[in-house]
């Protein structure tokens, strides 16, 4: 099993479509991401985990799966970081591979030495936008195979039809 485990605050900073919405809303900068993480995991299967730090969310620890995608809030005086160094540890076995998507210089390095695989901010954008091409071109596919009705009518009955439809004679 592979998990992809996400700075989240660190993306929203490093992400442009993100780091905007961040300036007018922090709560719809985590929400987008964490669907973004939601299609992320749909197409590639990976089991994904959003790790954002308490200081800018009141209250104590916090866990809550939204679209499937699980969200931590750390506790308080526990950062992101930190808790991410204790997940890649504590998931860390012979058949899971762990991948830690952050920027921050450092955390790549102590999660490199766990022996999980890092992916910086950038690489996971790159990652999630051949996704969503690829997810556009399946469904344009698909839409593409489906016949507009249930029934196969030549061109000009189905004209006939729509015209009846609309009133018009």
């Amino acid at each position: 099993m592979d998990i992809l485990i996400v700075d989240g605050y660190n993306i929203i900073g490093a992400w442009p479509e993100l780091d905007e919405l961040k300036k007018k809303d922090l709560a719809s900068a985590r929400d987008r991401l964490v669907e973004k993480m939601a299609e992320y995991q749909g197409y590639t299967g990976f089991r994904v985990i959003i790790v954002f730090d308490a200081h800018f969310v009141k209250g104590t620890e916090k866990k809550y799966k939204n679209y499937k995608v699980e969200v931590i809030f750390t506790r308080n005086n526990e950062s992101a970081d930190e808790r991410i160094e204790k997940l890649a540890s504590d998931l860390n076995n012979i058949r899971t591979q762990i991948h830690v998507a952050t920027s921050d210089y450092t955390e790549q390095w102590v999660i490199f030495g766990q022996g999980a695989l890092r992916k910086s901010a950038r690489e996971l954008l790159n990652e999630m936008n051949v996704i969503e091409n690829k997810i556009q071109k399946k469904v344009k596919k698909i839409q593409e195979k489906r016949p507009s009705s249930k029934i196969a009518l030549p061109e000009e009955v189905a004209e006939i039809f729509e015209k009846w439809r609309r009133g018009k004679e």
